[in-house]
């Protein structure tokens, strides 16, 4: 699966309005993931995980950076995310149905954040970026 040129420019355009935000959109996602699949909070036994903790906030931020590094290398995901892949496959062991899932509360933060922006549109090309995005990040459970 690859993004047609419209969807990356969907994607960039999206992405320009949301980096100014990183933190709580990412925070509001994290939230939202433990939430609705409370099994995740496993891999967080160290965090406070009280609705807008300080290590809330900061691994929100860090993993729309993330997103950030995966928009600005649209075209080379596999090699922008080699690290990142490995860590969560070797080290840190994370389930890979845990990607799909916060993927599928970024969007639902997306949506709730940015109503008039969100369009049909730009939820596709979105969950399509997001579905590449988590299967590059499982490379190296294969």
């Amino acid at each position: 699966m690859s993004l047609m040129k419209n969807e990356r420019a969907i994607i960039m355009s999206m992405w320009e309005k949301m980096a100014a935000q990183a933190e709580p959109i990412g925070t509001e996602t994290l939230e939202r993931l433990f939430c609705s699949y409370p099994q995740t909070k496993t891999y967080f036994p160290h965090f406070d995980l009280h609705h807008g903790s300080q290590q809330l906030r900061a691994h929100g931020f860090k993993i729309m950076t993330a997103v950030g590094d995966a928009v600005k290398n649209i075209d080379n995901l596999s090699s922008a995310l080699t690290k990142l892949s490995e860590l969560h496959a070797y080290i840190l062991r994370v389930d890979p149905v845990n990607f799909k899932l916060l993927s599928h509360c970024l969007l639902v933060t997306m949506a709730a954040r940015f109503p008039a922006d969100f369009t049909p549109e730009v939820h596709e090309a979105w969950d399509k970026f997001m579905s590449i995005l988590s299967s590059v990040l499982t490379e190296k459970y294969r």
